[in-house]
């Protein structure tokens, strides 16, 4: 089982926040600086990176200002295949015929 299901809204907060952090750090980037750039208060951005709480809004313009929006494709990718048109294409599965010929009787070796 994935040990993000068994996390609390508070723990997933924190390990949100400290990827948030990681991610300014990995771009040499101050708190000063994204939240100037994000259009928030440092204040959210402390926050936001302590795991505090904060708003769908900030999370956003924060990661938006990081160029990490592909953090929200890695939300819901979408399917580039259908397990359902995999189904239907599958082929029926075929009988496999036996090799018919002499049957030994039990006990005895085959020639």
């Amino acid at each position: 089982m994935n040990a993000a299901v068994l996390a609390t809204p508070d723990e997933l907060q924190a390990r949100l926040g400290e990827q948030i952090r990681r991610l300014r750090l990995g771009r040499d980037l101050d708190q000063l600086t994204l939240a100037e750039r994000a259009g928030v208060s440092e204040k959210a951005l402390r926050n936001l990176e302590a795991g505090r709480g904060s708003n769908v809004a900030t999370l956003l313009q924060v990661i938006q200002a990081l160029d990490a929006l592909d953090w929200l494709q890695a939300l819901a990718p979408a399917a580039s295949v259908s397990p359902m048109a995999l189904l239907r294409q599958r082929p029926e599965p075929r009988r496999v015929s036996r090799r018919r010929g002499k049957r030994t009787p039990p006990g005895q070796q085959q020639r």
